[in-house]
C-alpha cells in the first residue's frame, strides 16, 4: 500500500493553496484556486519551480520558492493536522505494508509527519520525488517505491488526492485510490482502475472489496 502525503495523511493542501495564492498576488501571477490547484497540487517542487521559471523568470521563481518554503513551515507548526479520519483508516487496515510516495522533499514530511504524529507509522519507508528522475504523473516515483518494498507493481495499490498522482499510479500498472475529500474536484481523479472516495474512514472497506 502507497500512500501519498499532502492531501492524503496530512491537510496540509488548503495551507500550501494559501500561501500560494499570497505569493501569486505578491509577484505578479494572480492565480485562482483552481488554477493552483490545476498547476501544482501533487508536483514536485522541481516541476512546480520550472512552470513559475516559464512565468515570471529564474530570479522570481527562487524568490517564489524560498518564500512559500518559509511561509508553510510556519503555518504547518501552527495549523497543520492530519487529514480527518486517517489514523482510524490507517489502525483498520489488515496490510503488512505500507509506504510513502510523496512529491514533497524529505524535509518537509519530516516536518509534518512529525507534526501530526504520524512519522513513526512510516519510518524507514518513505520515499521522496528528488529521488528519482521525474515526478508525478510519470509511474518513476511509485515504482521505486515498489522496489524498495520488494512487491511487484501489479500488487501495489496507491492512495493519491491528486490528478498527478492518480495518473502516475495507473501509468506504474497500479490500483489507484483517489481520495476526493480534499482539494481536488472528483471527477478529476475518476478513469481507469481508479476508485473514488470521499472519506478516510472508507478506504479500508473498499481495499477489501478490491482485494
Amino acid at each position: 500500500m502507497i500512500f501519498d502525503c499532502d492531501g492524503v495523511l496530512v491537510d496540509s493542501e488548503p495551507l500550501a493553496l494559501k500561501v500560494c495564492l499570497e505569493l501569486g498576488a505578491e509577484l505578479g501571477w494572480p492565480l485562482t484556486e483552481d488554477e493552483v490547484v490545476d498547476r501544482f497540487l501533487g508536483r514536485s517542487e522541481r516541476a512546480v519551480a520550472r512552470q513559475i521559471a516559464e512565468r515570471l523568470g529564474e530570479e522570481l521563481a527562487v524568490r517564489w520558492g524560498e518564500e512559500y518554503r518559509a511561509r508553510l513551515a510556519r503555518v504547518i507548526d501552527a495549523e497543520l493536522a492530519e487529514v480527518a479520519g486517517v489514523s482510524e483508516a490507517l489502525d483498520a487496515l489488515p496490510i503488512p505494508l505500507s509506504c510513502i510516495a510523496s512529491s514533497g522533499s524529505h524535509d518537509k514530511m519530516r516536518r509534518t509527519l512529525g507534526r501530526t504524529g504520524l512519522r513513526a507509522r512510516f519510518e524507514g519507508r518513505i520515499f521522496s520525488a528528488s529521488e528519482v528522475e521525474r515526478g508525478k504523473p510519470e509511474p518513476d516515483l511509485f515504482l521505486h517505491a515498489a522496489r524498495r518494498m520488494g512487491v511487484p507493481p501489479a500488487r501495489c495499490a496507491v492512495v493519491e488526492d491528486s490528478q498527478y498522482g492518480v495518473r502516475a499510479a495507473r501509468a506504474a500498472g497500479m490500483r489507484a485510490f483517489g481520495y476526493a475529500g480534499g482539494l481536488t474536484p472528483a471527477d478529476w481523479l475518476a478513469g481507469p482502475r481508479t476508485t473514488v472516495f470521499h472519506d478516510m474512514r472508507e478506504l479500508p472497506a473498499l481495499l477489501g472489496a478490491h482485494a
